[in-house]
């Protein structure tokens, strides 16, 4: 008989693709990412919402690009550098998730997930599916469902 193993199953861990906005860092499963790309030629839609930074064209696709500056509601980048995108498709159409820096690959426990803090700003927590309290600092998994709920959000504005 084989001895039961400390080591966790893949089942019990997620990869999440971590990123920066205004300072505090993000994750998203791995699984639900498409790419890691500098967005170019940006084009603005006329009359979009302030979190639509406009669209482009990324190899035939036409992507577009979610300011989650604008999406968080903190203050607009500082500085020349810029912004870094995460390709992500929702119910057939393609996102990119403009967002300051990105990070690595982190393999987080499951069971390490923390329901969201009851001091959590009141517009992270909306968009967050849960914590990791990582070393000095608190990541926060994003739900790319909530963070794409914009429609619903315009219309009772």
């Amino acid at each position: 008989m084989i001895g039961r193993t400390t080591m966790q199953s893949d089942n019990e861990l997620t990869e999440f693709v971590t990123f920066t906005v205004a300072g505090q860092i993000f994750g998203l499963p791995i699984a639900r990412v498409q790419d890691v790309f500098k967005p170019f030629h940006m084009t603005r839609v006329p009359l979009a919402g302030a979190e639509i930074a406009g669209v482009l064209n990324l190899r035939g696709r036409i992507v577009t690009a979610i300011d989650m500056r604008n999406r968080l509601e903190v203050k607009k980048r500082e500085g020349s550098g810029a912004p870094m995108a995460i390709g992500i498709e929702a119910k057939g159409e393609s996102f990119g998730l403009l967002v300051d820096a990105v990070g690595e690959v982190l393999k987080l426990s499951n069971t390490q997930r923390e329901p969201n803090p009851i001091n959590l700003d009141r517009k992270l927590a909306g968009l967050s599916a849960g914590v990791y309290q990582l070393e000095g600092q608190l990541l926060v998994v994003l739900d790319i469902d909530c963070v794409l709920n914009l429609r619903s959000e315009a219309v009772a504005a």
